[in-house]
């Protein structure tokens, strides 16, 4: 039975897809939230755009051993996280373009997995703090997933091939969360499954560099008010569309 989730307002079980650009994205921008809603019974899926393909620096690895490297990685994150359906697109990392063709891919998973709740991130946010530019792919995975949400998941009209050779009939969510969004409008506690969180980024071995260290940087990502380190609070905040029926 699904336990009743105050903050969100659902009170049944809900279909989540995650439609992101790389492998480790869904942890690093949302991790502790979709922990949250595996634990309470909700049914999280992925979709990653691309393989992920340029993330690494090593000479001595090419961009076909990290994709494979990746997908591995993001299997095991996921499953910590409670997620046991990833659909890979398989575009070229750092290369993205918001056009027909990747929205049509984008429309075809939502229509296969028929999601009421799709999360992905803010496509308008260029420069989430002072010291960090938004990865191009961030921003075109968001707007390729709007794209594909409103209004060609749900309108016949749009892709009709997906109909008649794959049999895959429209269909409309009832909710987009945006993550990595410098206007946030909602805030989720996190600190009940941040260990989750930390455990599956833990996986991303090809991308986090010396664990310590890392794991070090992510606690000092407390929420500074009203907590101290014996005590942290952490929270991923979103912005959230609710369409009406």
């Amino acid at each position: 039975m699904i336990d009743f989730i105050s903050i969100e307002g659902w009170k049944t079980k809900k279909s989540i897809l995650v439609v992101l650009a790389h492998p480790d994205d869904p942890e690093f921008f949302c991790g502790g939230t979709l922990a949250r809603w595996t634990k309470a019974g909700h049914d999280v899926h992925y979709c990653l755009i691309t393989n992920g393909n340029k993330g690494s620096d090593d000479p001595n690895i090419t961009p076909v051993e990290l994709a494979t490297l990746r997908e591995i990685e993001q299997k095991k994150a996921a499953e910590i996280i409670g997620v046991h359906h990833i659909e890979q697109l398989g575009y070229d990392d750092g290369m993205l373009i918001a056009d027909l063709q990747a929205r049509k891919d984008v429309v075809r998973v939502i229509r296969k997995i028929k999601p009421n709740i799709l999360v992905s991130c803010d496509p308008t946010n260029f420069f989430p703090n002072e010291g960090y530019i938004n990865h191009s792919d961030h921003r075109t995975a968001g707007q390729i997933a709007l794209d594909a949400v409103f209004p060609a998941s749900g309108n016949r009209m749009f892709f009709p091939e997906l109909i008649t050779e794959e049999n895959l009939h429209p269909h409309s969510v009832e909710e987009v969360w945006l993550s990595l969004t410098s206007q946030p409008d909602i805030n989720i506690d996190i600190t009940d499954t941040f260990e989750i969180k930390i455990k599956a980024l833990l996986e991303h071995k090809s991308q986090i560099g010396d664990p310590d260290t890392f794991e070090r940087r992510m606690r000092n990502t407390r929420h500074t008010k009203d907590t101290t380190i014996d005590n942290p609070r952490y929270e991923e905040g979103f912005k959230r569309f609710v369409f009406q029926k």
